[in-house]
């Protein structure tokens, strides 16, 4: 059913301090919103700084979209702090504007009014922008708004040298790698609990659906809601981002250097549906390029292996260099029931869920397999809550209910706990009691509270009524790690880094193009 991990968490047992240091980062994105609900059309607040250089405050695809992201730290209480600070400080300089609290947009009139992210007159500056142009242009600007959150993860090293026997970083890059990579086997194995657990968007208002052909079964409202019953989140699903392009593509996660062969193909194959597009029109650059990809960064993907990169280096060259640093997951909707986008709760869930896809026997996977748990995924994304739901584990094997699959890896998740507890209380164990339980009660899952709210209330009135609840609150809040003396250095800090950029340009937009735009 689920691999035999008795061995692995036997060592684990003997080991516990190997998980001190596990590096966490978050990364939230929330729509800005007028006092009716509907997008901000402003510019991003100069208040905040410059959205290009700022470390802590920026955009994503459009100028209303910001994304906050906290540093890297061991300490789950201080990262949930410091983003409480972002969003606290935001909120105090957002001009009545508030922050929108759901995943899928709020009512947006037309989506020409949706100004794609402005980063200023210098080449990389443009460059982001004209990205955005390009995503705009083969997926619609309404698909971009969609918002999530973005959980790093990091084993520290003390791990990967006990369990791999390896000296340092350095000469076990590829051991940690492949590590990495069997983790996020796994992670598409069995990921699909996430969207169970936490898929936050079972309903969308139906201005998203003007105007777009959609298969899916809705039920509306007399309200404008459209749902479907037993969806978590929609987020994820063909409504969301996604780039259908994509699935030819044959990226594995069973090697790194096939993984970065994989993706480096596909930002130089070409694609017929997009060079319908072109490249300029009237004098207007129209997207990067004409390929599948016009940058890494838009293969659509539920996790990334990932490493900071050095300046001018792509993502992939920075894996080939030093291998996996840590993983992205990107599955997480927008928590409703957090003014901040996310719980405590959620974050050691992904912990204990990240430390046993690492630790579970986990067999190379090819194509087939892969698509076999993107229908899992694509089942409980869609129908995650409905009676009787059953996961396919391939490999010949019977498809098995979901709730059974779900309890037989939560009795593997206690045991993870119980080691990461050894030092803090019963927090993790906590955690999984509260969990374990959804999979017997659907009701408690956040897209059954939410949809029952978004059924009576309107998604529009429901998340109006939690962006004002939520501004009210973090206009209150006090600040617990920083200040506005440290906001106000970082914001200055930002717009001289951004200035300093602009003065270093030595050559023309459409020379920059040729270098970093791929062919």
């Amino acid at each position: 059913m689920i691999p035999d991990v008795s061995k692995a968490l036997s060592w684990l047992a003997a080991n516990p301090t190997v998980l001190k240091g596990i590096g966490r980062g978050i990364e939230r994105e929330t729509l800005r919103v007028t006092p009716d609900g509907h997008l901000a059309k402003t510019e991003h607040p100069q208040s905040l700084g410059a959205s290009l250089t700022h470390k802590w405050i920026t955009t994503d695809f459009a100028e209303s979209l910001l994304e906050f992201i906290t540093p890297v730290d061991s300490n789950i209480d201080r990262t949930m702090a410091f983003l409480k600070d972002l969003h606290t400080y935001t909120a105090r300089h957002l001009n009545n504007e508030k922050m929108w609290p759901l995943s899928m947009p709020c009512f947006i009139d037309e989506e020409e009014n949706i100004t794609l992210a402005q980063y200023g007159t210098s080449n990389l500056g443009r460059f982001k922008t004209l990205y955005r142009e390009g995503l705009k242009n083969r997926y619609g600007a309404l698909m971009q708004t969609i918002s999530g959150v973005h959980y790093n993860f990091s084993l520290p090293i003390s791990f990967w040298q006990v369990w791999l026997g390896i000296k340092d970083a350095e000469t076990g890059k590829e051991q940690i790698s492949d590590g990495y990579l069997r983790l996020i086997r796994n992670y598409y194995r069995f990921g699909w609990v996430i969207p169970y657990f936490f898929g936050a968007s079972p309903a969308i208002c139906s201005s998203f659906l003007r105007g777009r052909n959609s298969t899916l079964p809705f039920e509306e409202t007399e309200k404008g809601t459209c749902y479907l019953p037993y969806a978590t989140s929609l987020r994820m699903s063909d409504l969301g981002y996604t780039n259908k392009s994509q699935s030819d593509l044959n990226i594995t996660f069973n090697h790194l250097h096939t993984y970065v062969e994989g993706l480096k193909n596909a930002i130089h194959k070409p694609s017929e549906e997009f060079a319908t597009i072109g490249i300029k029109k009237d004098g207007k650059y129209l997207q990067l390029n004409t390929n599948v990809l016009q940058i890494e960064n838009e293969l659509y993907a539920p996790i990334r292996p990932k490493r900071v990169t050095k300046e001018g280096e792509s993502p992939s060259d920075a894996l080939l260099r030093a291998g996996i640093e840590y993983i992205e997951v990107r599955s997480l909707d927008i928590n409703p029931f957090s003014p901040i986008g996310v719980s405590e709760t959620q974050i050691r869930f992904l912990d204990l869920f990240l430390i046993w896809c690492v630790l579970a026997e986990s067999p190379e996977m090819g194509s087939a397999e892969l698509e076999c748990c993107r229908g899992n995924w694509n089942k409980v994304i869609l129908e995650g809550r409905k009676p009787g739901l059953s996961i396919d584990l391939g490999g010949g094997v019977e498809p098995q209910s979901l709730k059974v699959v779900g309890r037989e890896l939560f009795r593997d998740l206690g045991r993870v706990a119980e080691v990461l507890d050894t030092c803090s209380g019963t927090q993790y164990q906590s955690v999984c009691k509260e969990l374990v339980n959804m999979f017997e009660d659907p009701t408690l899952t956040f897209s059954a509270r939410v949809l029952e709210k978004m059924k009576s209330q309107g998604v529009g009135h429901f998340g109006l009524a939690l962006a004002n609840q939520y501004h009210n609150e973090l206009t209150e809040e006090h600040y617990s790690i920083l200040d506005d003396e440290r906001f106000s250095v970082e914001r200055e800090a930002s717009i001289s880094r951004q200035h300093h950029i602009e003065q270093q340009d030595s050559m023309s937009f459409e020379e920059y193009l040729k270098i970093h735009a791929g062919s």
